[in-house]
């Protein structure tokens, strides 16, 4: 297949890494789901029933990704609570339930958290599965929890990168000295234990978390955005990668509400931020992302009409064939 984007190079350290290297490839497109394994779509809730077998479903039949979301507080007016469960909480727990599927964060509302903290418990994790993590952090899109965390909701631009830079630093450096505006100092004489079982925790923009695309490609590994117009793909993933600058265009992914219909012919329907498809439609599109330089979807099954066991097996059975783990997509029967 001929990309119509920039070449994909990865970073040597990335392209060994458990987690990375399974989600993010060269070549290939990946697809992964958004927790809680479930559809709910008339209620903000999600019941968690049976999340334990469907996390090994997922991971036993070979998909690439677990994504875990930040939603501290019910808000009635946003209408969704996530996997309602504290997102590093559960990571652990999922890390003692699955074997080989990557684990990660869409993403950690980092302006409301404690950079400090959120280090250690992403290095925690990452320890606990053997490099199976992948750190995604965004600003946040709910304005009314900004107040609860007593921080200011116009602080969060510069609130985001001084905490993205911190983790870095603590995580892949020993006994750093290092100041910041908004957070605090270490000066040397304290060091992070835990490190990250490679030799650095991946870390992922999710969203545009108010920065602009040069600052995304040149500090983050990879960049998922939100489901946006299909048709401005291809320009936005070379825009994206010819603003690198550190020698290797980073990945782009996007998330999006998912409704795999019970006809496997229905066409491609666009609804608010998602889609409903049948799976010959589904395979055919993703094949043309694939050439368009898109290395991940993460599906929120939230939309969901029918079982989510009954669409993970048809999932696994008629669409993970056409863009297998590890297999670059050149040799894949089409």
């Amino acid at each position: 297949m001929t990309s119509l984007s920039p070449s994909l190079e990865l970073s040597p350290e990335l392209a060994a890494h458990p987690a990375y290297s399974r989600v993010f490839q060269p070549e290939g497109l990946t697809f992964g789901y958004i927790m809680p394994l479930e559809g709910y779509p008339n209620s903000p809730f999600p019941t968690l029933q049976d999340h334990q077998r469907l996390a090994r479903i997922a991971d036993e039949a070979g998909f690439a990704s677990l994504w875990m979301r930040d939603v501290p507080f019910y808000d009635p007016s946003f209408g969704d609570t996530g996997q309602m469960i504290d997102p590093f909480v559960y990571l652990g727990y999922l890390a003692a339930v699955t074997k080989k599927i990557a684990l990660g964060t869409t993403g950690i509302v980092l302006p409301l958290r404690e950079p400090l903290i959120v280090a250690k418990q992403s290095v925690s994790v990452d320890q606990l599965t053997g490099g199976r993590f992948l750190l995604g952090l965004s600003s946040g899109d709910r304005p009314i929890e900004y107040p609860a965390f007593g921080i200011d909701f116009e602080a969060r631009e510069e609130r985001y990168r001084e905490g993205f830079e911190l983790i870095k630093t603590v995580t892949e450096n020993s006994f750093p000295s290092v100041s910041t505006k908004l957070f605090g100092q270490l000066e040397g004489l304290l060091d992070m234990v835990p490190k990250p079982v490679g030799p650095r925790l991946p870390m992922i923009v999710v969203g545009r978390a108010r920065q602009t695309l040069e600052w995304i490609a040149n500090n983050a590994d990879a960049w998922i955005w939100h489901l946006s117009d299909f048709n401005r793909l291809p320009g936005l993933i070379r825009e994206f990668r010819s603003a690198s600058q550190t020698g290797n265009a980073k990945p782009y992914g996007y998330a999006t509400f998912f409704d795999l219909a019970k006809d496997p012919n229905t066409p491609l329907e666009r609804g608010y931020n998602g889609i409903r498809i049948g799976r010959n439609a589904l395979v055919e599109l993703w094949k043309r992302q694939q050439d368009e330089g898109v290395s991940h979807v993460a599906l929120n099954i939230k939309p969901l009409q029918r079982p989510a066991a009954d669409v993970l097996e048809e999932m696994a059975e008629y669409v993970l064939p056409h863009f297998p783990i590890g297999q670059p997509a050149s040799q894949v029967t089409q």
